[in-house]
């Protein structure tokens, strides 16, 4: 039987750039520390998911795309939320709000050759989330940070700083690596700034290789990638992309890492087999990790991986390796296991903003000033 919770209740929901599922949780927080009362993954209708997919690329009659799938997705992240307070025992009226990342679908965190502006652009119907769940709702968390000239992403360093940067009483400097279809990390120094941002691709090229080759969703454990031979020269060439190089802030996304991205880099490379281009892009994505850890301002001893990449044998392997002497754990360890983090992250995240605190880090996304984030969906 679950606990009675004594402090304030917060849904969190986080589909990411994996499209894997919807991740729920509820979350209570006596001050600031999270307890997850109840977590839970649900499936997105592979039509829902093939529409999505199509969404985050250009194409044709789009408008009319995205107003018929932000309704659905909307839908669908309130039947999760309705679910997770069956599970739990728990009444809507417990609940002060839901924190929604919705679905990203663009994201475009510079100005273009045009002049252009920056903007992102999640989807997910607030409005109907707030409808069906009778729960206030808060969405819509990045474009405050761009408006202020950030990049909006990434915005997970605050919740990291705030449940584990203390955790556990003393502690040296740590990284906390999430690991999701891209990757982003945050550096929690012992005496200094919170700073973080994407490294990179996580597992948005693994998955669709394999997705490609062998119509698998994922490369479970990273089998097929730990049976192939790291192809160095199209290592050093996926490494030249000027994204590594660039100083942060910065961000990313399937905009720039995608199936034309791998294909443009294969193109001019020898013909290779698909096991070995697999286990080159695992290696891509711990290497490029480990180089931007080791380019960090500050040494961290410890670096502890969430999201899915956390249950990728072969990558924590390959991570473990460049990273040594560093420790390399997960953050189970610290109180949240690693495929909550993120969605937990945007219960925190509706948690500020209903306080009125803003929830950004402007040394992390380069905006101007800290900002309140979301729009606030009263249930």
């Amino acid at each position: 039987m679950t606990p009675t919770p004594s402090g304030e209740l917060f849904i969190g929901l986080m589909s990411g750039t994996s499209l894997d599922g919807i991740d729920a949780v509820l979350v209570e927080f006596s001050n600031q520390t999270p307890n997850l009362i109840a977590a839970e993954t649900f499936t997105i209708a592979p039509s829902l998911r093939h529409e999505l997919l199509a969404l985050c690329q250009p194409g044709n009659n789009e408008i009319e795309r995205l107003g018929r799938v932000d309704r659905q997705l909307g839908l669908a992240f309130a039947r999760a939320t309705q679910q997770l307070l069956q599970t739990a025992g728990v009444n809507a009226a417990q609940v002060m709000a839901i924190g929604s990342h919705g679905q990203t679908i663009r994201h475009r965190p510079h100005p273009d050759a045009t002049g252009a502006p920056a903007f992102t652009l999640q989807i997910g119907d607030a409005n109907t989330i707030a409808q069906h769940t009778r729960i206030t709702t808060i969405a819509d968390f990045r474009r405050r940070d761009i408006a202020a000239g950030g990049q909006g992403a990434p915005l997970v360093p605050a919740f990291h700083r705030a449940a584990f940067a203390g955790h556990g009483g003393s502690w040296r400097s740590r990284v906390i690596l999430n690991i999701g279809g891209m990757a982003n990390i945050t550096a929690l120094p012992q005496n200094g700034i919170t700073s973080g941002f994407d490294t990179g691709p996580g597992n948005v090229l693994l998955d669709g290789w394999i997705q490609r080759h062998r119509n698998l969703d994922f490369d479970r454990d990273g089998q097929w990638a730990g049976s192939g031979i790291v192809q160095a020269d199209l290592l050093s060439a996926f490494l030249s992309d000027p994204f590594f190089a660039t100083p942060p802030p910065k961000s990313t996304g399937r905009e720039h890492f995608n199936a034309a991205w791998l294909q443009q880099h294969l193109a001019s490379q020898p013909a290779q087999a698909p096991v070995d281009v697999q286990a080159t892009l695992a290696e891509l994505t711990a290497r490029s990790i480990v180089d931007a850890i080791a380019n960090l301002p500050v040494t961290a001893n410890e670096v502890f991986v969430c999201g899915g990449g956390a249950y990728n044998r072969d990558l924590m392997l390959r991570l473990e390796r460049l990273l040594h002497p560093r420790t390399l754990g997960h953050t189970g360890q610290l109180g949240i296991a690693p495929e909550w983090v993120e969605a937990a992250a945007f219960a925190w995240l509706a948690r500020e903003t209903l306080a009125g605190r803003p929830g950004n880090e402007p040394g992390v996304t380069g905006a101007s000033e800290p900002c309140i984030l979301g729009a606030i969906y009263r249930g």
